[in-house]
């Protein structure tokens, strides 16, 4: 990695410390100076009320993330708690990413290859993105739960990750297929000017050409899953993943409001950790991104 390579990375993780203790500056600040019942316009709530129960301080969670879950002598921390459910729903997450990763990258092969393909196809891949989550997991679950394959039976965790996938696959198929159609046409004609044949001209001159198209995929494809894993956990009761503490640590919100935002934290921590995952991913394909998209 070079030096401006270095620079940029430095860059972005300053600017992304910065952005989060403005917001908890912006916090703070909201919570002493606004409405205490909050804004309301037409009935419709606009802006939250700043009690202690809707809007703790910084510090309260903070101490309440340090301090165990509940009364037991064997309780762990919140944070701890916290952060082995964060290691289950990522690892659930990335599962999902994976497989989403895989099935969007080979359905934009195939709408590449025939173009019929993806008059047929690319339709059905957007209006599959309108699809309510909450209407599909049951589905899912109810599927997943009829396969067995002699000692293999379907485990919850798995529906989770293939409704992680499905929100996944979508963002790597239309960015891999606008990548793998980037190259100009006079590089498609010198290609074949070398006798070189759709594979080897994918290998060699649209799979580079899509690199910069692929990662801010990737990026959008890594935030769906974990959206789709949080989301999912909560829509299907599957235990030991953050969605289910966002729920459980949600009923006591009223009696302990500030331990309700610990799991939440955790998942904002998720999402921020797929994001560096996907950059470590980037740094290795650094000459292939010259001229990258954004997302």
């Amino acid at each position: 990695m070079n030096s401006t390579s270095v620079a940029r990375t430095a860059r972005a993780i300053a600017l992304g410390a910065l952005g989060i203790v403005l917001l908890g500056v912006i916090w703070e600040v909201y919570k002493l100076l606004g409405p205490a019942a909050g804004f309301e316009l037409f009935g419709v709530q606009l802006l939250p009320r700043t009690s202690d129960v809707a809007m703790p301080h910084l510090w309260d969670m903070l101490a309440r993330a340090l301090a165990p879950a509940n009364t037991s002598a064997a309780s762990q921390p919140v944070w701890l708690a916290v952060a082995l459910a964060c290691l289950s729903s990522l690892g659930t997450a990335a599962m999902g990413l994976l497989v989403g990763a895989v099935v969007g990258f080979g359905l934009a092969l195939v709408m590449l290859r025939l173009r019929v393909a993806e008059s047929a196809i690319l339709p059905w891949l957007v209006l599959s993105q309108t699809v309510p989550l909450i209407a599909l997991a049951p589905v899912i679950v109810s599927w997943g739960g009829r396969v067995q394959i002699g000692e293999f039976e379907w485990q919850r965790w798995m529906s989770v990750a293939v409704i992680a996938s499905y929100l996944a696959f979508f963002p790597v198929a239309v960015g891999a297929l606008r990548g793998l159609q980037s190259p100009l046409v006079a590089q498609q004609e010198l290609m074949h000017s070398f006798a070189a044949g759709w594979w080897k001209t994918l290998l060699h001159l649209r799979l580079p050409a899509s690199v910069p198209y692929l990662i801010p995929a990737l990026r959008l494809g890594a935030a769906s899953a974990i959206i789709g894993t949080v989301v999912a956990e909560v829509s299907t009761g599957a235990k030991g993943g953050i969605g289910r503490l966002i729920i459980e640590y949600a009923q006591s919100g009223s009696s302990d409001p500030a331990k309700a935002w610990s799991p939440i934290a955790g998942a904002v921590l998720m999402g921020l950790a797929a994001a560096g995952i996907v950059a470590l991913v980037a740094l290795t394909l650094g000459r292939f991104r010259r001229n990258e998209v954004t997302a």
